[in-house]
């Protein structure tokens, strides 16, 4: 299978859900930007909701995404076969659709920058970091939870209560000299002393979780255990 065709099968895989997610959630974010001051919203407020929607909405959605992808294959006894094309193919379909949330929101926040509906302290290349950052550490977070608990079920449950869980104590969690650099939402929720290290470790913390997905997907009892439930 040519290599265009291979991704292209993998995106399939992926589902209509996966990669309409992001693309919603942009053409909400463009909308808001054209009609936010004609419906009486403050700018400083509409600039927040847009930020906000990249910088938490993004990772949610790759987050689930994710843990879905890498927890459920209707065909994963076939692949046992041989194991490492097994793993190869969800991080595929998982890159298939981390990627195109980042093109997704890549435009957009860059059609935000130049007409003025984005922070001016987070402008330029470095601006980029502000959904990259955490949508990275989500993804990994649900590949790893799904991989090792081989339930769809508990890993999105396990993303989306973490997701809550630092919207609700964002307070805390910018307070702690520890927990800071590990709060997703440092850009819109904070501020956070020292933003680059906290989108660094997000970053860096995200590597560990991707490997052992890797590796835990590489074990056929594991995978043959998630089938069958």
């Amino acid at each position: 299978m040519r290599p265009i065709a291979l991704w292209a099968h993998e995106a399939r895989r992926a589902g209509l859900p996966a990669l309409l997610g992001p693309l919603v959630l942009v053409a909400a974010m463009l909308l808001l930007a054209a009609f936010g001051t004609r419906i009486g919203a403050a700018q400083e407020n509409t600039r927040w909701f847009l930020m906000g929607a990249a910088e938490m909405g993004l990772p949610l959605l790759t987050g689930i995404a994710a843990a879905t992808l890498t927890g459920r294959d209707r065909a994963a006894e076939l692949r046992l076969t041989c194991p490492s094309a097994y793993r190869v193919a969800v991080a595929r379909r998982v890159a298939v659709v981390m990627c195109w949330a980042a093109v997704c929101a890549a435009g957009c926040s860059v059609l935000l920058m130049a007409t003025g509906w984005w922070d001016p302290a987070f402008t330029g290349p470095d601006g980029q970091l502000v959904w990259l950052a955490p949508a990275v550490w989500t993804t990994a977070l649900g590949a790893c939870t799904a991989a090792m608990l081989r339930s769809v079920p508990a890993a999105t449950t396990l993303v989306g209560f973490l997701w809550t869980f630092q919207q609700v104590f964002a307070e805390f969690l910018v307070e702690d000299r520890v927990l800071r650099h590990v709060f997703l939402f440092a850009t819109t929720r904070g501020p956070v002393p020292d933003w680059p290290a906290n989108r660094l470790t997000l970053l860096a913390t995200a590597l560990p979780m991707g490997l052992a997905a890797w590796v835990l997907l590489g074990r056929p009892e594991r995978i043959l255990r998630g089938a069958a439930e």
